[in-house]
């Protein structure tokens, strides 16, 4: 902590995803994206392992109340306008989205990874628009599509894609890592 005040992160605004906290762990200490965060609940998560997070969303109202935490960037800024990418090549130790969805958006996720940095990312796939929302394919992952766009760059640590329940949809999600280059022998 920057200074004596106690910085405890609430976590009212709900639970991290199982699927976060399984793979936490495999995260070097450094900067994490809440990509999408809403409320923050990964975001959150994270300040209270000691990392430093940068909060984005096009509206930070369910994160404003961690406007003065040391550790905490807020970022307002709307993801699908085709404006660049707001952050610099190798910035982030950690990226963790969940239930969102811009494809356009894929390779800035990979170049944001610094090297040894992981994506955790899970969201709704196609098959879920027999339980609702979201059911536009243009939101819904094709089959194996995140193993098909990250495994070619990251070293895949897990990957799933299944139906759910409580509530029922179908989701894919991977946990990848950005590998350090191997030695090449002269």
């Amino acid at each position: 902590m920057k200074n004596n005040q106690s910085h405890s992160i609430s976590q009212e605004p709900g639970s991290p995803e199982p699927w976060v906290i399984q793979f936490s762990s495999l995260i070097p200490q450094g900067k994490i994206l809440d990509l999408a965060c809403g409320r923050g609940r990964h975001g959150r998560y994270f300040l209270n392992l000691g990392y430093s997070v940068t909060f984005i969303d096009k509206d930070l109202s369910g994160v404003v109340d961690l406007e003065s935490h040391p550790s905490a960037t807020l970022v307002e800024y709307d993801l699908e306008n085709n404006t660049p990418f707001p952050f610099e090549a190798g910035e982030f130790s950690g990226v963790i989205i969940t239930n969102y969805l811009h494809r356009p958006l894929f390779p800035d996720l990979l170049k944001a990874l610094n090297l040894g940095a992981v994506l955790i990312y899970k969201t709704f796939s196609q098959g879920n628009e027999q339980f609702g929302k979201p059911s536009n394919p243009d939101f819904l992952l094709q089959q194996d599509e995140l193993l098909r766009v990250f495994g070619q760059e990251l070293k895949v640590i897990d990957f799933v894609q299944q139906k759910e329940a409580n509530p029922d949809r179908m989701t894919q999600a991977i946990c990848a890592i950005r590998e350090y280059p191997r030695n090449i022998p002269i």
